[in-house]
């Protein structure tokens, strides 16, 4: 299987790798509390989306050895790097009310769902002439990085764990802090029918 990796596809695997490590240092900073390893995590997604935005470009480039793997791989890279790790990052900072909960878990879903709706439909979206996929239907995963600066900047100015900027609320059983709403926009935003130019 490694041997039908293309350069484009190393570079998505970096985007991978850039992902889990941001899972492995959330963990890390909830056993040890030690706030450099957040700040690691945090600095490692902007990676990703360097090493997601450049497998593309190099994709092109190599056109003649196109990868077998290349667009699921990315998908998957995806997942992790731009839905897995920023819920996980919201939920080491401070999100883990339980309907704070519900609201990470709305937002992976519909990065899962919004890419799966790509890889089945990009096809159809394709010119014909260019061989690219003419737009985006909902806002890309990767915009969720918008996200994971929003808690860069709530961890430098101290704002995180209880208060999370906006406070807490006890709705029924649970608490929901109101800043987890912004994934469920984001997640909401990703799963619409919004069509968004491909540059």
């Amino acid at each position: 299987m490694i041997r039908s990796y293309t350069w484009a596809d190393t570079l998505t695997i970096g985007n991978a790798s850039c992902g889990t490590l941001c899972l492995f240092l959330c963990i890390d900073y909830l056993a040890f509390g030690d706030v450099r390893r957040v700040w690691i995590a945090i600095s490692l997604l902007p990676l990703a989306l360097l090493f997601d935005a450049l497998d593309g470009y190099v994709a092109r480039l190599h056109r003649t050895r196109p990868s077998l793997l290349g667009a699921d791989l990315d998908s998957l890279a995806d997942v992790i790097s731009f839905g897995v790790a920023p819920a996980a990052l919201g939920y080491t900072l401070g999100l883990r009310g339980g309907w704070d909960v519900v609201c990470l878990v709305y937002f992976v879903v519909c990065g899962v769902s919004r890419l799966a709706r790509f890889n089945v439909t990009s096809s159809t979206l394709t010119d014909s002439a260019t061989g690219k996929v003419r737009y985006f239907e909902g806002t890309p995963i990767p915009t969720s990085i918008l996200i994971v600066g929003m808690l860069a900047v709530a961890l430098s100015l101290g704002h995180v764990q209880a208060d999370m900027w906006f406070g807490h609320v006890r709705i029924g059983p649970a608490t929901l802090h109101p800043f987890a709403l912004v994934y469920v926009l984001s997640g909401s935003a990703m799963i619409s029918t919004i069509r968004i130019p491909k540059p």
